[in-house]
């Protein structure tokens, strides 16, 4: 039988604005709020992987960055692994300690998100988004696009394009997209830790300016710093310990293909639902990637919650709204919550697991029993139709 990690704490920052804060200050302080929810130690810990992006643009810290960040705390020498996968770094770092528990190498696994993104030019952070992508395509791209490509993420003229092509091919309309982006504003005002917490009705999205057709800025996340953290326990640590919790029951990655067609990223959530011995009409929660509201909409198809070219549907029903069959985004998702980039996969199953605890306050989604995350990080080739440059699916039972 396959070791099922045990998710034994979590921890979080607020996400927002902290340009005065250190990146070690935003992770020691994720990581200490983590210990302390299970009453574990530093000296607990086998080891730490830390999640991170652009350190290396927005700091200039380009390496051992986890090393650099958790000096203050008593860790005592472990190993400590630094993952950079974009937005999908932290999902990539649960992935990898889930799996160095199950191997056997290690019973305690520190897993921590961070990251700094908010800098005073603001163009400076624009570029570290940039380096999530092929850099030489992208500055082909900018080129085309001539002077607004300094005004924005260059990434949202690429949503756009693909968003309504799926507009123009299916019954979704741009209010779906504004629906969407009003029912994780108000999730938001209920989540303590989220970075916006005001409510925007569907009317005041469609009414924000425009960012790229038919983008507006209330269906766009915005610039994040923030932390995240979680431990997994061993079966066997855990029994030790008399300490129980949800456990990671599938775990899947993958990148985008050049030689294939269709959903990459369904192909990742089918095998996580595989190994966790579920389908996807099992799933009472969902974390999914929104960097847009569009993204999110084509994640309720990816991870199988509809069929192909009918994820709108489940708009127009109140399936994905809170009280809902599967409420998606409770937290708030990345536009209210906040998408500090190496958290962000981080900060998801930190929320699946509250639930699943029954410790998600204001926010909670009543009974649940089986969440899942869904996050997806860069992009190497413009070209390809088959996915991001990471995507990965992590679901998490009771």
């Amino acid at each position: 039988m396959t070791e099922k990690p045990i998710i034994a704490c979590v921890g979080s920052t607020r996400f927002g604005n902290h340009l005065e804060t250190s990146l070690g200050d935003l992770a020691s302080e994720a990581i200490e709020a983590a210990l302390s929810d299970a009453g574990l130690e530093a000296n607990d810990l086998d080891c730490a992987f830390a999640s991170n992006s652009v350190a290396g643009v927005i700091t200039g810290q380009e390496a051992v960055r986890g090393q650099v960040s958790f000096k203050k705390l008593p860790l005592g020498g472990i190993p400590v692994f630094n993952i950079e996968n974009a937005c999908a770094s932290g999902s990539t770092a649960v992935h990898l300690a889930t799996n160095y528990l199950r191997g056997g190498a290690a019973d305690v696994a520190l897993v921590v998100g961070y990251e700094k993104m908010v800098h005073e030019d603001k163009s400076v952070s624009f570029h570290a988004l940039e380096t999530c992508s092929d850099i030489q395509e992208m500055a082909e791209i900018k080129a085309g696009l001539g002077p607004v490509a300094a005004k924005r993420s260059v990434f949202m003229d690429l949503y756009a394009q693909k968003v309504q092509k799926y507009l123009d091919s299916t019954g979704a309309t741009q209010r779906h997209l504004a629906q969407i982006a009003a029912k994780n504003s108000a999730n938001g005002t209920r989540n303590p830790l989220a970075q916006f917490q005001k409510a925007n009705d569907t009317e005041a999205v469609l009414e924000s300016r425009e960012i790229v057709a038919p983008l507006t800025l209330l269906m766009c996340s915005g610039l994040s710093d923030g932390a995240a953290a979680l431990i997994l326990l061993s079966q066997k640590f855990a029994k030790s310990r008399k300490i129980s919790g949800p456990v990671i029951a599938g775990s899947a990655i993958a990148s985008e293909s050049f030689e294939t067609d269709g959903s990459q990223m369904r192909r990742v959530s089918e095998a996580a639902y595989a190994q966790a011995g579920i389908t996807p009409q099992d799933i009472d929660l969902a974390e999914v990637h929104d960097a847009t509201s569009p993204g999110e909409l084509f994640a309720y198809e990816d991870l199988g919650l509809a069929e192909e070219g009918e994820g709108w549907k489940l708009v127009e029903d109140g399936t994905v709204f809170t009280g809902g069959r599967c409420p998606v985004n409770p937290s708030g998702g990345l536009l209210s919550r906040g998408h500090p980039i190496g958290a962000t996969g981080v900060a998801q199953v930190c929320e699946i697991a509250q639930h699943l605890r029954g410790i998600a306050g204001e926010r909670q989604v009543e009974g649940a029993q089986i969440g899942i995350a869904h996050c997806l990080g860069g992009q190497a080739s413009f070209g390809t139709t088959s996915g991001a440059a990471a995507m990965a699916a992590t679901v998490v039972t009771a």
